[in-house]
């Protein structure tokens, strides 16, 4: 039993699938190692839209911790559809709204380089940004240009989208959190 038990803990986590979306269980950014905290199926009415992973340095199910926490972090949204920017703009912008309104001056034009960002996108394709501490949010979707935003207050709002207190998608918040 305990040799069982010594091979099954030496196991090096497994990737994880989801609609047919395969996610590393860590994955290196900025020299540190992220791990995956789960993949969350973004839904609009019946159509499967796209796949979110949550990497974080140090996973935790606590969603203000998660939005919080001054530590590298990665959303990759892995789309299912073909998604035109005006889609993605729509829902950013409302999630912006919802979560971060009184900061909206303060955010507004790091967000519009954010939206100015984004392209049409194809089934396959991905948009990953992450936020590492001092550098800033680093976004690259689908085959455009990476672009980088500065200041932690941009990450938090951008990260509310998904994990603040009135996300895009209750469920899909819950699964990124929860769904190891």
């Amino acid at each position: 039993m305990r040799i069982l038990l010594a091979l099954l803990v030496a196991l090096p986590a497994a990737a994880k699938e989801r609609e047919g979306v395969v996610a590393p269980p860590t994955v290196q950014v900025s020299g540190k190692q992220l791990h995956l905290a789960g993949m969350g199926l973004r839904k609009k009415l019946w159509f499967k839209v796209y796949i979110a992973s949550l990497y974080l340095e140090t996973p935790s199910e606590n969603a203000e911790q998660v939005i919080s926490s001054d530590q590298v972090k990665r959303v990759q949204m892995s789309m299912l559809r073909d998604l035109e920017r005006g889609k993605i703009v729509e829902a950013v912008q409302e999630g912006f709204q919802k979560n971060s309104g009184p900061e909206m001056p303060r955010l507004q034009q790091r967000l519009d380089q954010f939206i100015k960002s984004i392209p049409d996108l194809k089934a396959g394709q991905t948009i990953v940004i992450t936020y590492a501490p001092g550098s800033g949010t680093l976004i690259k979707a689908g085959g455009g240009d990476e672009v980088t935003l500065p200041g932690k207050d941009f990450a938090d709002a951008l990260f509310s989208v998904w994990l603040g207190r009135q996300p895009v998608d209750d469920e899909l918040k819950r699964e990124m959190l929860i769904n190891r």
